[in-house]
């Protein structure tokens, strides 16, 4: 089969739309299939097209329906899509109409879908691959005993990159955690406030962008990872985190709960430094709350092995296959 993967986010950029499309080219072609992954469509005749985002992909969704009424077209919901778009963006709701089926990223997701779309949705985790246990020096003087807290995104607002930085201020002195930053700036205003937050800061460090091997092996040796983004569709980071065995701590967002249960422990309010604050805190000081949040975590593992996740695209690609012949 001849796929084409569709994502607005443009080559080399450092997009998750991008990260994402790479990770199911590369699923897809392990599965024996063709795959290119495009910025735009050209009308190219694919046998399937795999569009990111339904609003910014739109025009593609909108062209190859055109053109290929035939063939099969996935819609892959975002966040924005989910939590921001649909509500009000009719190109958003056209991409759902017009899809023979659609992907999410997690089952709470269905819930912002009309019964015709979740009909056709199928959820498909993010899987994560263990990349081994040992630890690295992520800056000089880790020799001190420190309570390391992994933040791994890049620096956008959408991902409320400081809010860790600024619990960490309200921590009393004799605490010993400290926040350890992964992700580019994606603006020079973000790249100046990072290092703002350096120099006020003491507990936090901003480590810039990695490679993804040692953003695993400082996920692996970190005590806690807490995503405080404000939408999600379903953070890759929260497979990580699960799989490298790092319990979470996460902001109560649809695009989290919708991975982690609507009755996780560790969850404070969007924007909220206090409830993060008194999180970290108790994470720090009460094992009992650390081991819980470790445990719930490691039950959720089995859900991003790699082969679920490669088991899922096939079933999908052989249901479409099968409802084209009938």
């Amino acid at each position: 089969m001849k796929i084409g993967i569709v994502t607005p986010a443009p080559p080399r950029s450092l997009y998750g739309n991008r990260i994402t499309a790479l990770r199911w080219a590369k699923i897809l072609k392990s599965l024996g299939h063709r795959v290119s992954v495009m910025q735009t469509y050209g009308s190219e005749p694919y046998d399937l097209l795999v569009a990111l985002h339904a609003r910014r992909s739109y025009p593609a969704v909108r062209q190859f329906s055109r053109e290929h009424p035939k063939q099969s077209l996935i819609v892959a919901l975002t966040g924005t899509d989910l939590y921001r778009d649909l509500p009000r963006s009719r190109k958003a709701q056209r991409s759902l109409e017009l899809a023979t089926r659609i992907v999410t990223l997690q089952p709470k997701a269905l819930e912002a879908l009309k019964p015709e779309w979740r009909e056709k949705t199928r959820v498909i985790h993010q899987s994560a691959r263990s990349q081994g246990k040992r630890g690295i020096t992520a800056r000089s003087g880790r020799g001190v005993r420190s309570f390391d807290v992994c933040v791994a995104g890049h620096l956008r607002p959408v991902k409320d990159p400081f809010r860790a930085a600024l619990a960490a201020r309200r921590l009393p002195p004799s605490s010993r955690i400290r926040i350890l930053h992964l992700g580019a700036a994606m603006t020079q205003a973000m790249a100046a406030r990072a290092r703002s937050e350096m120099k006020a800061n003491p507990r936090y460090y901003w480590l810039g962008e990695k490679p993804p091997g040692q953003i695993w092996r400082i996920l692996r040796q970190s005590k806690l990872c807490v995503l405080s983004s404000r939408v999600e569709g379903g953070a890759n980071i929260l497979s990580e985190a699960i799989v490298a065995g790092t319990p979470v701590i996460a902001s109560r967002i649809p695009g989290s709960v919708g991975i982690l249960g609507e009755d996780y422990p560790g969850y404070f309010t969007v924007g909220r430094t206090d409830e993060l604050a008194a999180l970290l805190g108790r994470a720090e000081s009460d094992f009992g709350f650390l081991a819980a949040l470790r445990t719930r975590c490691r039950k959720l593992r089995p859900l991003f092995a790699p082969a679920r996740e490669k088991a899922a695209w096939h079933n999908l690609l052989a249901e479409l296959c099968a409802s084209q012949r009938s």
